[in-house]
């Protein structure tokens, strides 16, 4: 397990953040230092994000010896990687670009009391350096969209997401692109490296449009969509979203639409499943459930409110919400 492990790193990684969007329409790689991500904080991130992984395995195998192994070896890699990239003084790991921002903080790598100053960086790097833009390769990207909603900023998410100028996926779309390019700037970079049909540069847009914007979101703790949590994101101008998922247990739906202060959600949830949901309310009382109460609606039991949303455990079916 061990055997790429050198003082709690691992430096086995060839490519880097592939694909950062180059200073130069020319270029295919940049060759700003700014914008690269050291390969050691890459490699040794994700070794200890698959520890966290096979840790969980583990345990749900009863393996609690092989369980432990991991959580011993992720522990010395957690503090071997904060005390080689971790700068307190500057709030930042490493160089600061927003892949070292990204990474940390999704594997939760990143010290308690240094989270918000390290997802601050990430903030200001986006706002004024990629005025709005994406400014990772495909490895942050894999997390970009999710960290940011998880951290509070949604909507920063939905404006990389809408722009259409470069770099953005609205780019390509601008320019005819029917399928993902390798590069954000495939049309003006050497075509030789340059495949037109490279999904891997999407990151995590897909995965944020159903978990995010949409509130399809399967627990951990009861896989395959046994429950599920429901929580959108109304964010920016969106007016509506409407969206379904085939999971085991049969279609789940959320259709959201607003106008003014009012929200109004229409979902489904598949037999033999549960589902939380997360309704964006003042409070309980003004949240409606096909005309009556919500609170008082079969199905539906009101847990409590939390970040401005009424929070309610339902059943399975399907359900017409309102909230004022």
């Amino acid at each position: 397990m061990g055997h790429f492990i050198n003082n709690g790193l691992i430096s086995k990684d060839s490519y880097g953040d592939w694909c950062v969007p180059p200073e130069d329409p020319t270029l295919i790689h940049s060759r700003d230092p700014k914008r690269q991500t050291d390969k050691t904080l890459l490699a040794t991130a994700y070794y200890y994000h698959d520890l966290r992984l096979m840790e969980d395995y583990a345990q749900m195998l009863g393996r609690t010896g092989d369980a432990l192994l991991c959580n011993e070896l992720a522990e010395k890699m957690k503090v071997a990687f904060n005390d080689r990239f971790l700068n307190r003084d500057l709030g930042q790991y490493d160089n600061g670009s927003q892949t070292s921002c990204v990474l940390p903080l999704a594997f939760g790598l990143v010290p308690d009391d240094m989270r918000q100053r390290i997802f601050n960086h990430l903030v200001n790097k986006i706002a004024n350096e990629s005025h709005g833009h994406i400014g990772t390769g495909l490895v942050g990207g894999q997390y970009l969209m999710r960290v940011l909603t998880d951290h509070g900023r949604p909507d920063l998410a939905y404006t990389i997401a809408t722009q259409k100028d470069y770099p953005s996926w609205g780019y390509m779309i601008e320019h005819g692109a029917t399928t993902i390019w390798e590069l954000w700037n495939g049309d003006t970079a050497d075509p030789a490296m340059n495949s037109g049909n490279h999904v891997m540069l999407v990151g995590d847009l897909v995965t944020w449009l159903y978990e995010d914007l949409a509130g399809i979101k399967s627990d951990p703790a009861l896989p395959g969509f046994k429950h599920i949590i429901m929580q959108p994101h109304p964010v920016g101008d969106l007016q509506f979203v409407e969206a379904s998922h085939r999971s085991p247990y049969g279609l789940i739906v959320s259709n959201w639409k607003r106008d003014g202060k009012i929200f109004d959600w229409q979902i489904t949830v598949p037999a033999n499943s549960t589902a939380t949901i997360y309704l964006p309310a003042k409070d309980a009382n003004h949240v409606f459930e096909s005309g009556k109460l919500a609170r008082q609606a079969e199905g539906v039991a009101f847990l409590r409110m939390e970040n401005g949303c009424a929070v309610f455990n339902v059943g399975s079916g399907k359900y017409h919400f309102v909230s004022e």
